[in-house]
């Protein structure tokens, strides 16, 4: 596959996937499409050489290749992404009336960077939960695809000092406005209508819940004078999800390769769908039933965390170790930590170089000013959870969190290729054992 097919189909998925569960509903597809089974956690697994993904809350996913060599002997080769970005929830009962006009009060989600939300034309989406006309609990995704809502700026003459010292206050500036108020159309009534719209099929008595999101209605695309750049909004991280799930489309089915996409890690983690609950451990024991053979195999294993790293960015350059500043464009980022903040050690940093090497894909370093706090991935939580050996690699990116963040051309490519070599990779991971 080209660069410039990669990333036409990137820019799809990314438009495709508002949401958590937009997602995962978007990569089960993929994997459907190539053959992959869909498991049933509620059911027992009889796991012979195969392809297979699973499904948890419809937010988080886990597809892998059972190889056809024992992979208590090849190990897993195991990658890690998030399928959740910041952005604004809508609250339960979210109706905000003033001066005739219909605002939704928002939760925030995640470390949002909240300014770049204003003015900008906003669609909802997410997973309702209803009772069908046969009084069953059912739930279905929605989106509504259109400019549905946005929060309008106060004008520089009501604020003149606005470009100097204005701050956001999350529950009074930012709850969206939706609509002149109207009786008979409640967002309720509006929600419904959507659901019958989306899912004709689906007779609605009652509606139970949402978890729904406002995102951005501009779609991704390559930007720059020569294309050099991407931008969208949730990069962070489903560029890493992209690449990971395409790489594996492509892996050597004769060892065990798996990916895993979870939910909830802009929030700590800290859920059964989430990176620190027990999902991927109890779907790796399935796998592999018999304890020696499953400790055999974390032993022999290698997680690669692929989540994005910060760009050096040209007006702000003070903001990095001055040799450390990944550029766009030049390859994946090994992302370092003393404090274990990411969980690169020399040995699973060497190993990625020498199949960056390999395979023709440059590489960079990032680590953070020593007076500034780092942030931190999946990486360090799977360590410690199944005591893998793990390194923390990703794309360098601008503008993280935000509303529409900015990326390399080049990179995702670069890194979906660095990944397809991992999965085809019959050597020993990381370094061997003396």
């Amino acid at each position: 596959m080209s660069r410039q097919q990669f990333n036409h189909d990137l820019i799809s998925f990314l438009d495709a996937s508002p949401t958590p569960f937009h997602a995962v509903k978007s990569m089960r597809k993929m994997l459907e499409n190539a053959g992959f089974q869909a498991l049933d956690e509620k059911k027992s697994w009889n796991l012979g050489p195969g392809k297979y993904f699973v499904t948890r809350n419809d937010s988080s996913i886990i597809a892998f290749i059972r190889g056809e060599e024992d992979p208590a002997d090849t190990g897993i080769r195991m990658v890690g992404a998030h399928t959740d970005s910041p952005c604004l929830k809508i609250k339960p009962n979210p109706a905000i009336k003033t001066h005739g006009y219909l605002n939704l009060g928002v939760e925030v989600y995640g470390g949002v960077l909240l300014n770049p939300w204003f003015d900008r034309d906003l669609s909802i989406a997410g997973r309702v939960t209803v009772q069908d006309s046969h009084k069953h609990v059912q739930s279905a995704l929605v989106n509504f695809d259109r400019a549905v809502a946005t929060i309008p700026s106060l004008a520089i003459h009501l604020d003149r000092e606005a470009n100097k010292q204005r701050t956001v206050n999350p529950q009074k500036d930012i709850p969206p406005l939706l609509m002149l108020t109207d009786e008979q159309k409640t967002f309720e009534v509006l929600l419904q209508e959507q659901i019958k719209k989306e899912h004709p099929e689906l007779e609605v008595a009652a509606l139970l819940g949402f978890e729904l999101s406002f995102y951005n209605m501009q779609g991704a695309a390559i930007t720059g004078i020569a294309n050099e750049f991407l931008a969208s909004a949730r990069l962070d991280n489903l560029l890493s999800c992209y690449a990971g799930i395409e790489s594996l489309l492509r892996a050597d089915e004769t060892v065990t390769s798996l990916m895993i996409c979870s939910d909830h890690e802009e929030v700590g983690s800290a859920s059964a769908e989430g990176a620190e609950g027990p999902f991927l451990k109890t779907t790796l024991e399935r796998m592999l039933p018999n304890k020696d053979d499953y400790h055999r195999a974390i032993a022999n294993s290698l997680l690669i965390s692929t989540d994005n790293a910060h760009g050096i960015h040209p007006n702000y350059p003070d903001k990095h170790d001055a040799n450390h500043g990944p550029l766009l464009n030049k390859g994946p980022v090994i992302k370092v930590n003393a404090n274990q903040r990411y969980a690169t050690n020399s040995e699973t940093s060497g190993y990625f170089v020498s199949l960056c090497d390999a395979n023709n894909v440059p590489h960079q370093t990032f680590v953070t000013r020593t007076d500034m706090a780092c942030g931190s991935t999946i990486g360090p939580i799977t360590a410690k959870t199944l005591g893998v050996k793990t390194l923390d690699v990703g794309v360098p990116t601008f503008a993280m969190h935000s509303i529409r963040e900015l990326a390399g051309s080049e990179d995702a490519y670069s890194l979906a290729q660095v990944l397809k070599a991992f999965y085809s990779d019959a050597g020993p991971l990381g370094a061997a054992d003396q």
